[in-house]
């Protein structure tokens, strides 16, 4: 494959192919109400930071794509380590920044994606990278990324700080995805508990999931990290994503 990337500040006529991307996530990550905040304006104020690739060959087709959010961080600030809430809180922090008009210190990586057909074959590396010398072009150097676990779903009721610090024989972490940013440079920092807070009604989970939502308590939902909290009672069920710190010095 003849890889191309580019930012969509680079080609914004990318933005409708990336609309068509064949997203490979589960419905009800898609419902994160702290997105919006970042994917509204992916394509317009955060164009340097979404980045999309395509096989030369077939240029009407993105075979992956990339998102990062630039943040500030510091003591003087009031953020003197990165927030426990993860994937929600450098979203949320990137635009309390651009309100206060600070300048960013940091870059966070929020998504690599790879069409489905293509997962396995490395492009999740190539994006990985493109994204750090992304972060590196605009004089960044610290670039930090609250990593879902790629396996971590095959074992809801794990705790995560025991799944995301497994290592393997060689020292490398057992969960692949977690392995590709230790492998590019990247240290493990933690794990933040509640990176993504996902709520809706019975009726909204049943749509994202085809599950029934009859019984409150937990549900182990397919691809979820952890069980969905859910309580029939009150009509509502609550989906809280652990993820984990990896820091990469740039």
């Amino acid at each position: 494959m003849d890889l191309v990337i580019a930012s969509r500040a680079e080609r914004p006529d990318l933005t409708d192919l990336q609309g068509e991307f064949d997203n490979p996530w589960p419905e009800f990550m898609k419902w994160d109400p702290i997105g919006d905040l970042y994917y509204a304006r992916a394509s317009t104020t955060y164009a340097e930071w979404s980045l999309v690739a395509w096989d030369a060959a077939e240029p009407e087709r993105i075979v992956a794509k990339s998102h990062a959010i630039p943040f500030a961080m510091g003591s003087e600030i009031g953020r003197p380590t990165l927030p426990e809430d993860g994937w929600d809180g450098v979203i949320r922090w990137a635009w309390l920044d651009e309100l206060a008009g600070r300048k960013p210190t940091h870059v966070s990586a929020l998504e690599v994606a790879i069409r489905p057909d293509l997962q396995g074959t490395g492009l999740a590396s190539v994006m990985l990278e493109a994204k750090r010398q992304n972060a590196i072009r605009h004089g960044f150097h610290d670039l930090v990324a609250p990593v879902r676990p790629s396996n971590k779903h095959l074992e809801p009721l794990t705790p995560m700080t025991e799944y995301a610090f497994r290592t393997r024989e060689d020292g490398l972490p057992v969960d692949p995805w977690l392995r590709l940013h230790v492998r590019a440079g990247g240290t493990i920092e933690g794990v933040c508990a509640r990176s993504m807070t996902i709520p809706g009604t019975l009726a909204e989970w049943r749509e994202w999931t085809g599950l029934p939502f009859d019984t409150s308590g937990d549900v182990e939902v397919p691809f979820a990290l952890n069980p969905v909290h859910v309580s029939v009672e009150h009509d509502h069920a609550v989906y809280v994503e652990p993820n984990v710190w990896v820091h990469h010095r740039l």
